[in-house]
């Protein structure tokens, strides 16, 4: 009889070897993301050309003035009727500053002609002054913004040769800057008008002085006894000075 089977019982058979599974990778250290450069917000307005701010400080008032109205320097210069150089006395005590011509400004070609402007010469006959004596009004820029909108500061920057070859010919005594994007441009710095007003700023050693908008006043009619008081330390400052404040 033949001899049984030998069977291996599971308890017998030897074990399979079963392969481990692969270690997981290391984690790698998460690399730092590359810093996303953000838009610097100056506030001062971007430095001009420094060889047409040379040729721009050269010039004569007639010079100056037909630059001026042939400026295609920036982007106001493609809807404007025609560029406003500014009104007055070349040889004033007081220089007004504003923002930028309007739509009666750019159709007339005279800074402060519309109700803005009514408004702005009761300011200076409430301060015994009248426009073209002793008085010289300009604005930041010379082109009508679009729509009348705020001048952006690279459009301030562009026409700011113009406004300083303006007081450099002019001389004034005082400054008064109408509103935010005058005293930017002057002052070199974003600032609000209420955080301003009051306080003694100069311009190259001329006393200068920050007070509202006379188109911002006509919105706002509680503020006209502010603008006064600003009006009134003007003159306090322009005393200091050792001038007379009449025109």
């Amino acid at each position: 009889m033949p001899a049984e089977a030998q069977v291996e019982t599971p308890a017998e058979r030897p074990p399979v070897p079963v392969a481990k599974p692969p270690a997981p990778p290391l984690a790698q250290p998460a690399l730092p993301r590359p810093a996303v450069p953000q838009t610097a917000r100056t506030a001062a307005p971007a430095a001009a050309d420094p060889a047409r701010s040379a040729h721009i400080a050269g010039l004569d008032w007639d010079e100056l003035e037909a630059e001026i109205r042939a400026c295609k320097a920036c982007r106001l210069c493609e809807k404007r009727r025609q560029a406003v150089p500014g009104v007055g006395d070349r040889q004033a005590r007081w220089l007004f500053v504003g923002e930028g011509p309007g739509a009666e400004e750019d159709q007339r070609g005279e800074p402060f002609v519309g109700a803005a402007g009514r408004l702005l010469d009761n300011m200076l006959a409430a301060l015994g002054l009248k426009r073209g004596e002793g008085v010289y009004i300009a604005n930041a820029v010379k082109c009508r913004p679009p729509h009348n909108r705020t001048p952006e500061a690279d459009e301030i920057a562009t026409c700011l040769p113009f406004l300083e070859r303006q007081i450099a010919l002019i001389q004034p005594q005082l400054i008064v800057v109408l509103g935010r994007p005058a005293a930017q441009a002057l002052l070199g710095t974003e600032t609000g008008i209420g955080a301003a007003r009051g306080k003694r700023f100069d311009y190259r050693g001329i006393p200068l002085v920050v007070t509202y908008h006379p188109a911002y006043l006509l919105r706002n009619q509680a503020d006209k006894a502010k603008a006064w008081e600003d009006l009134c330390f003007a003159r306090r400052r322009l005393a200091e000075s050792g001038s007379s404040g009449q025109g």
